[in-house]
């Protein structure tokens, strides 16, 4: 191993009293009174030789700042003065601030206003009752050398402030004796942030006509909607968020007199009132893809669905558009195949919502839960109808109902009949298939059969997602002709 290296000055042409103190690497150090140039040559010696290296320098160029100290700090709800002290008396320093954003992001301030006895710095444009994380390191700033000693990171929380934003608020109206129910949600926008520690949730309504005292009522961070119970006149409905500071701006809902029409009817009194069909849509992997017609009138549109409609409450959702998007691919964890979901597209100008077009879908279809029910068999020698008249065809199914397949064979041999097609089972037995395209229809007469002989029959409804494996058949017997 080598030896301790020896340190000499040529300007005092002294050898430098020094202890090596060696772990990441090696240092000495030793006073140097009123010198400011220094010539040192640093020798390392072994049993196999030594080696030499030399630096001349001026020791005002080769500052290295000990760790800013005693840090402290004033907030307000965007801004965070930051205050710390040094050792360096004399010395003009540049400082940097690193600062850990609540995203994990670092940002890089630079300084170099040098009090007396403190340093500071402002960090402007943050946000209300959010952590930051600070700490400060400076150089020399006359000849520049290397950055000193970090100080102790410093975790400080800007002050509250009022919410920022507004909250997305919906509604859903229920027509009852005498008035109706409205039952409204609300939840944070993207945009709305609490800027507080704790929240709460005001809803104020009042009559838009004869300017009645409005009423209200308060919610505590956890609840996101409520009900209350209007007549049916015309309502202004107003939604804020509160904190410790002040209140949010406050979403604003108008919900319309009544005019007697059910969810069924579009009234505008833009457009007139019409009868609303509903549109049947395709769900892909990633969701139901919905689209609807953009009209000049409106500032924004809204899409409301259930995500679990066979319950009560049915959790309802909605997304907000802006007036110039005409579609949109609605996903929720909640959606699953074989589950209709009916959507409604909403037109909204000036707090009014209309109504505008209804949607319903799958996000895949699966075949019918169950097979029609024959109800009535009518045979001649050569004949013979069927019917099924109490088959649903509604959101009770796994699919849209598209039509109904009618599957027939001889007992002792393969179908051939004459207007069918070969349909092969997995045992390779042939049936004769016919198909109803319409699934309103729900009677069908097979012609062509052989009298005196021995049937098997079944009917299959079909859907996008087409229909259950044949399992079980009917059996009839034709008479003599």
């Amino acid at each position: 191993s080598p030896f301790p290296p020896s340190f000499f000055d040529r300007f005092s042409q002294k050898t430098i009293p020094c202890t090596v103190s060696c772990s990441e690497q090696c240092s000495c150090s030793w006073d140097i009174g009123q010198q400011r140039i220094c010539n040192i040559t640093v020798t390392v010696e072994n049993p196999l030789g030594k080696k030499t290296a030399t630096d001349v320098f001026d020791v005002t160029h080769r500052i290295y700042p000990a760790a800013p100290f005693q840090l402290w700090e004033e907030c307000t709800g965007t801004e965070i003065t930051l205050y710390w002290k040094h050792r360096n008396k004399g010395i003009e320093l540049f400082c940097q601030t690193e600062v850990l954003q609540p995203d994990g992001k670092v940002e890089l301030h630079n300084s170099s206003d040098m009090h007396l006895h403190y340093a500071s710095i402002t960090l402007d444009e943050l946000q209300p009752y959010t952590e930051y994380t600070a700490r400060v390191h400076c150089g020399a700033a006359k000849h520049f050398w290397r950055w000193g000693e970090w100080s102790e990171a410093r975790t400080i929380r800007t002050k509250e402030a009022t919410p920022s934003g507004k909250l997305d608020v919906w509604r859903e109206i229920t027509p009852v004796l005498r008035g109706r129910d409205v039952t409204l949600l609300w939840k944070q926008a993207p945009s709305f942030r609490a800027n507080g520690r704790s929240i709460s949730y005001e809803v104020t309504w009042e009559k838009v006509e004869d300017g009645s005292k409005p009423e209200s009522i308060s919610f505590s961070s956890v609840y996101n909607s409520t009900r209350i119970s209007i007549d049916n006149h015309s309502y202004k409905i107003s939604i804020m968020a509160k904190n410790n500071v002040n209140y949010s701006l406050p979403s604003v809902l108008i919900i319309p007199r009544a005019t007697g029409n059910s969810r069924k009817t579009l009234f505008c009194p833009f457009l007139g009132t019409e009868e609303l069909k509903e549109e049947q849509v395709n769900g892909t992997d990633d969701g139901i893809f919905i689209s609807w017609e953009t009209r000049h009138i409106y500032d924004s549109y809204i899409i409301d669905w259930c995500n679990f409609p066979m319950l009560q409450p049915c959790d309802l959702q909605w997304k907000r558009f802006g007036p110039n998007t005409s579609s949109a691919l609605i996903n929720s964890a909640a959606f699953v195949p074989g589950v209709r979901y009916n959507f409604h597209i909403y037109g909204s100008v000036a707090n009014r919502a209309s109504l505008l077009e209804k949607k319903t879908g799958y996000l895949r279809e699966l075949p019918p839960l169950r097979d029609p029910t024959v109800q009535k068999v009518e045979l001649t020698f050569n004949a013979v109808t069927l019917s099924w008249d109490s088959y649903l065809t509604n959101e009770t199914q796994s699919g849209f109902v598209r039509g109904y397949h009618v599957y027939v064979s001889p007992i002792e041999e393969d179908c051939s009949l004459k207007g069918s097609k070969k349909h092969v089972l997995p045992d390779d037995s042939v049936l004769c298939k016919y198909t109803i395209e319409n699934p309103e229809e729900k009677r069908y007469t097979v012609k062509h059969l052989l009298s005196n002989t021995k049937y098997k029959l079944v009917v299959k409804a079909y859907t996008g997602g087409g229909e259950t494996p044949i399992v079980n058949f009917m059996y009839i017997d034709t008479p003599f002709n």
